[in-house]
């Protein structure tokens, strides 16, 4: 894995963040890390040192002011580095009962909270379904 291996999520991946703070965590192994970004298909968090690509890993997603989690299954799919150490980019391979349902809402709640002009749940829908602008 290196900074030339490339991610190619097919849905939108949206910032982890709201007004600047973290929203959205993952436990791996027991550690809580802050995720860079979301999608339907994964996630991406920090990291110094690339992790070991290909191998599934159970995970544990957390959000902001929510007591739920969303449990799973991912992969390493690339790891690029940046100034700060990295960025390992990991895709679904499973998301355990309603999962994928329960990822939907968070990500169409997230675009929601963070539109700078009004749009209608309807129009998150679409937006979180759509297609990658990365």
């Amino acid at each position: 894995m290196d900074g030339e291996t490339t991610e190619k999520r097919r849905r939108q991946r949206f910032l982890a963040t709201r007004r600047g703070e973290v929203c959205f965590w993952v436990l791996i192994a027991g550690q809580k890390l802050a995720l860079n970004d979301l999608s339907l298909e994964g996630f991406a968090y920090p990291c110094t040192t690339p992790p070991v690509s290909g191998q599934s890993f159970d995970f544990v997603l957390l959000r902001r002011g929510v007591p739920d989690e969303i449990r799973g299954q991912a992969q390493v799919v690339n790891f690029v580095h940046s100034a700060d150490g990295g960025q390992a980019g990991c895709r679904f391979i499973q998301l355990a009962a309603d999962g994928a349902e329960r990822l939907e809402d968070w990500l169409i709640a997230h675009v929601l909270a963070n539109a700078t002009v009004r749009i209608t749940e309807q129009d998150a829908r679409t937006i979180v379904a759509g297609g990658s602008l990365i």
